[in-house]
């Protein structure tokens, strides 16, 4: 049974997930994160719901959050770094959870940057990081991230875009036991990371996992859309697109379509 025993049970961290709260239901867990934070939750707080009214995507989208089927988390953290670090931690959290998933479900996924993990070219699990600033510093941040496990009905407009675990591997997969590994994976790479002081240490694995790496991508860049091909990401999390012309370019913001990736053929 999926819940906060089951969850606990299979816990091997030392800090992350070890004040766990969980909901049958709730609206978002990044808004209930935060909910808990104004309530003194400490870092490392895991909120988990069974079900979402009003799951929250990239761009104020909405995030489809059906009961006893999917994986719905979010993950408080109170860093003692500068503000403009933060974006990193979305590129850690992907990083972890690509892994627990070859791990629990035993399938080749890869990550699309920043933070979609993709299955044979369909979406099957969003990122959504939100912080807090106060004087400079970083009051709170909250990681929520979205995992389509069960099999299930997509909407029409998202059918051919996103797809499931079970699906995928053909088993039944443990959301629990998913659930756990993501935190023991994540507390490994986060310390990695605020060692490092950006993602140094954690770069190669990730541009191994990275589906853009060597394909052909279109960026869409507010002053105007490029193609090129993706090179891998930066310490910093940029990602490096070499253009036709030889150049090298940084992307630090706006959307990236890869090639065979959901829509960009």
């Amino acid at each position: 049974m999926y819940g906060t025993e089951s969850i606990e049970s299979l816990l091997t961290t030392k800090w992350a997930g070890r004040t766990l709260m969980f909901y049958d239901q709730t609206d978002s867990t990044n808004v209930q994160a935060v909910r808990e934070v104004e309530n003194g939750a400490p870092h490392g707080t895991l909120i988990v719901a069974d079900r979402q009214t009003a799951g929250k995507g990239r761009r104020g989208r909405g995030w489809e959050s059906p009961a006893d089927t999917n994986i719905y988390f979010t993950l408080v953290l109170k860093p003692d770094f500068t503000p403009d670090r933060a974006s990193m931690l979305t590129i850690v959290m992907a990083y972890s959870v690509n892994k627990a998933i070859q791990q629990e479900a035993r399938l080749d996924c890869g990550i699309k940057w920043p933070n979609d993990i993709v299955v044979n070219g369909r979406k099957v699990c969003g990122i959504l990081t939100e912080m807090k600033v106060a004087q400079g510093r970083i009051c709170h941040v909250v990681i929520g991230v979205g995992i389509n496990v069960g099999k299930q009905e997509f909407p029409a407009e998202l059918s051919e875009k996103a797809t499931c675990l079970e699906e995928a591997c053909g088993a039944e997969v443990s959301r629990s036991s998913l659930l756990a590994r993501i935190m023991k994976a994540f507390e490994e790479d986060y310390k990695t990371f605020i060692d490092c002081g950006n993602l140094r240490g954690l770069l190669d694995g990730y541009n191994q996992a990275l589906v853009n790496r060597g394909a052909e991508v279109r960026v869409l860049d507010p002053k105007g859309e490029y193609e090129g091909t993706a090179l891998g990401i930066t310490e910093n999390g940029e990602l490096l697109v070499e253009t036709g012309n030889g150049e090298v370019v940084e992307v630090y913001a706006g959307e990236v379509s890869v090639r065979g990736i959901y829509g960009y053929v």
